[in-house]
Order: structure tokens, then sequence, then C-alpha cells
């Protein structure tokens, strides 16, 4: 059983969560409540407590004011978003609010539950970090008459809060552009926080992560699974690298190569089973934590995400009939990928949809399943087409479908960050500065775990499909289709993308959502995105 914080510890000091985002006020509210030196005090487990609310805005599927609560899960939406948006992943359930418009590229200024979670949810996290530091300053701590070993462990969490904020800001950042900055040093409830520009809060958070990897006060690498470390923040600031062109104008490709060798000597290492990365005890399972840098913890024995997270990439992934396969005892069939999807990178032949064969050389292509179902999404709302994805699954790596308890919630890690993902980032920082060589034998360790040749050189498009094949459903596909060109063009086309079947290029407006209607009029400071009319 996982070890980590109590979701049961109810924090006394945190920030409202409302439909309004506009003033980020403060708890408590009345004269009868805690105040925050009577909830923290002096003790340890207060503070542990104050940091796990940060922790838990990852999975919190309350207090939005949506129709369904568990689409509001911040993993949930995220997914949603950079999945069922591009050629990986699409959604049967035509009656959720955001499905039709996300599956087809659709989407407008109205207000829908994905895009609207993304945005809430990672403004409440950063809120609730920013809390969490104004509460632990060394002023506090010593008023409190904390103890000097205990204000010293508070200073790692002050930098776990950190992490977490960070990458609440890079979800921002990538999905939405132009967002309020706020930090600990913001002025609580005065007045709407000003929108920054993508280029400051790109600056803000590579200072911040730079700052944390070189921080004594920060957890030691693989020291803090599933909490946050040192690994944590060198993994998030590659992406940040990597995808700086995107979000700046202005490439960083030298800056990424390097963040990576600094990882590569960090004691992280593969796993060596693909399956075992998703598997129902990846977070106690040794040989996939060592791959890890940052992942969001889930457990079906206690409540974790309930409705979202790897419960929804369980559940939602399979039907009645094919379940039991993954230990999951509860079936939605929602959402799977298209056959041009499978065929294109994962090369299968000799389908058979009534027994549920098929041929695949590739280890990573043998979670699919398409027994009894029809491979072609013709009507995206037939839940009985497309191959389902059984890639998340509740059985534990040393148990079989037979032997282990089925489970209702998820029991897999969700990962945020890992190795696999570092090493073809590196390949591609290698590539984009003009020379491979030093990213091969990295590439060749992913390729020998799936079971397919090695190679002894590569190009962009290469790099792309290898990225489909070794992240697929880890919520990082149209991130990666955008920075590779390849998400508007017309050009590169897949079942309903721009609402045809055949697929259509989308305006290049559309490589960012807008800003959510309502934070909009709660927030007069905010400008909405380009190619979004109210």
């Amino acid at each position: 059983m996982k070890k980590i914080f109590s979701l049961s510890a109810i924090f006394a000091v945190g920030l409202t969560v409302s439909s309004c985002l506009g003033t980020l006020d403060t708890l408590p509210l009345n004269e009868t409540d805690f105040t925050a030196d009577t909830a923290y005090g002096s003790e340890e487990g207060n503070y542990i407590a104050g940091l796990t609310k940060v922790y838990t805005c990852f999975v919190n599927t309350s207090d939005l004011q949506v129709a369904d609560t568990g689409s509001s899960e911040f993993i949930r939406a995220q997914w949603n978003i950079n999945e069922c948006s591009t050629d990986e992943a699409k959604s049967a359930m035509q009656q959720d609010s955001w499905v039709k418009d996300i599956n087809e590229n659709a989407w407008s200024v109205a207000e829908n539950a994905a895009t609207y979670a993304t945005y809430a949810r990672s403004m409440h996290g950063i809120s609730y970090a920013n809390e969490f530091l104004r509460q632990t300053s060394d002023d506090k701590l010593d008023s409190r008459g904390v103890a000097d070993a205990l204000k010293t462990k508070i200073h790692g969490f002050r930098n776990e809060a950190r992490i977490i904020r960070a990458y609440f800001y890079w979800a921002l950042i990538d999905t939405f552009g132009n967002v309020p900055k706020v930090t600990e040093e913001t002025e609580v409830g005065a007045t709407p926080p000003e929108q920054a520009t993508r280029q400051e809060l790109f600056d803000y958070v590579v200072t911040e992560l730079k700052e944390l990897m070189d921080s004594p006060d920060t957890p030691a690498a693989r020291s803090n699974y599933p909490r946050v470390d040192k690994g944590s923040a060198a993994g998030l600031l590659v992406r940040m690298y990597i995808n700086a062109e995107v979000y700046t104008g202005k490439a960083m490709w030298s800056e990424a190569k390097t963040t990576c060798e600094k990882i590569f000597g960090m004691g992280y290492g593969l796993c060596p089973e693909y399956s075992w990365l998703f598997c129902g005890d990846n977070g106690e399972n040794p040989e996939a934590i060592k791959e890890m840098l940052m992942a969001v913890f889930y457990d079906a024995d206690r409540y974790r995400g309930r409705w979202g997270g790897t419960t929804y990439l369980t559940s939602g992934a399979v039907s009645a009939d094919s379940k039991a396969l993954i230990g999951d005892s509860d079936s939605w069939s929602s959402i799977r990928t298209t056959n041009a999807f499978v065929t294109k990178h994962f090369n299968v032949t000799n389908v058979d949809p009534v027994t549920g064969t098929y041929d695949c050389e590739d280890d990573r292509g043998k979670l699919f399943y398409i027994k009894g179902r029809i491979g072609t999404i013709t009507n995206i709302s037939d839940f009985n087409q497309g191959w389902e994805v059984h890639k998340y699954s509740n059985v534990p790596h040393d148990q079989t479908p037979e032997t282990c308890t089925k489970k209702r919630f998820g029991m897999c890690d969700f990962p945020l960050i890992r190795l696999a993902d570092v090493y073809l980032m590196y390949a591609e920082a290698c590539l984009r500065l003009g020379d491979t060589s030093p990213a091969i034998p990295y590439v060749n360790q992913v390729l020998d775990r799936a079971g397919v040749p090695t190679i002894s050189s590569y190009d962009a498009d290469w790099l792309l499909e290898e990225r489909a094949r070794e992240l697929y459903w880890e919520s990082l596909r149209r991130v990666d289709l955008i920075r590779f060109g390849k998400y508007t063009s017309g050009t590169y086309l897949w079942p309903y993308k721009g609402g045809s079947y055949d697929g259509q290029s989308i305006p290049e407006y559309r490589t960012i959502f807008a800003i959510p209607p309502s934070e909009m009029a709660a927030n007069p400071k905010l400008t909405q995105n380009p190619g979004y009319t109210e």
C-alpha cells in the first residue's frame, strides 16, 4: 500500500474554490474558523497536511461547478484535451459538453468541462501552493516556535510546493498561453491579478526550476517518490526548453540537451518491461519507480481522484467483456483509439476481430484490444467502434488478471514525466542541433525494451512516430504535434480532424484554447486569446 499522505488530512488554511478565480480569496472566511497560526502551529504533521492540499490539486474532484465532478479532475481534463483532440484518442460520450468540440477540433470561446477544468484546477494548484509558501516563511515559522530541525524539513516541503506550482504553470502556458501570474508575493484579495505574457511566464518557470534543481533544500532525485524532487524539476525544465520555440519563438535546444545530460547522472533507469510502468502496482514496484521522474499517485483502496485519473483510463477504456483483463470491475467503453493510429504506428497485421488476435512486432503495440469490436470509427458515438487501449491496468506486475482482485477505481499511478520521454527529448534536441550520434544509444535502449530493431540514424518524422509509440495516451500527443508542426497542418491528417471524417487542416489559433469566459467575466484585466470572440 502507498504511504504518502492521508487524504483525510483536511487543512484549515487554503483558498476558496469556486467558479471565479479572479480575486483568489483566502480562507478562513469568518471569525469562528481556525487561523493560519492555529492550523499550522509547531507540529510537523500540520505542515504535512498543508502540503497535502497542494498535492491533492492533481486529483480533487470536488468544488467546481460542473455537471460531472469526475470530469473536473485535472489529470482527466488535461488528458482529454491533449489526447482526444489528436489522432490518439476519441470519446464516444457525445452528451458531455466537451466531447464533440474536442474530438473534432471545433471548440470555441464557449465554456466546456475539459478546458474549464484544466484552467481552474491549474489555478487552484498554484493558489494552494502560494498559500502554503506564505504560511511557511521563516518569519512565520519563527513566530510559531518551530524547531530548527523541523524548519529544515519545511524548507524541503516548500520546494516541493514550488515544483508542483511550476507544473501547473506549465499546463497553463501550454494550453492557454497568456494567463495571470500569481505568486506568494501577490497581495491576496486586493484586485484581480494581472495577465502575464507567455514569455514572462516561461521565464518565471524556467528560473524557478533552475533554482530548485540547485537548491540543497530540494529532495534529492529518486528520494521522494511519488512526491517531487530534483529529478522532477529537471524533467519539467527539459519540457519547458524542448517547447521553448512554441512558447516564446526562440528555440533552446542546447539548454534542453544539457539538462537531459544532468538527468542521466541522477540514477534513473528504464523499467525492464514496458507494461510494468502502467500496472496496478507501478507505485510500489522499484523497477517501475526508477523510470519515473514525476507521477500522480492513485490508490483504489483509498480515495484518490475517483472517476478521474487512471480510473478514467482503465474503466473508460474497456467494455464489459474485457474489463477483467485489466483487473477492473467497472467499464464505460467511452474512450478508444482509431484504427488509423494503430495501423500507422504499430503496423498491426492479421487482425481478427472474432478471436481478438493480431500480429505486432512492437511490445508496446500488444496492449490494444479488438475482440468483438469494429476497428474503424465511422460513427464516433458508437461505443463498439475503435480499438480499446489496455495500457493502464489494475493488475499488479507479478499477478495475472485471473488471480488479482478486481478494483472499481484506478490503482495505477499516472506518469507525468519518465525517463524514456527524457531520452526521446534528448534525441530531439540532438537532431535540432545537427548531431544525432550522442542520442542513438539512448534511443536504442527504448527500442530494445520494445522488442524492435535498433537504429543507426533517425529524422524528425521517425522521432515523432516513435514518441507516439512510446508515449501514447500519456497526455503529450497534442503538445508533440504542435511542436513538430503537424497539429494544424493540412498535410498531417487523422479521422475527424477539423470535423471531417477524412481530416482537414484547422486554424493556427487552435494551438491554444480560449480562456474560460467565466474567468474573463471575473477578471477585467484579462484579454482573450486571438481567434476567439466573445
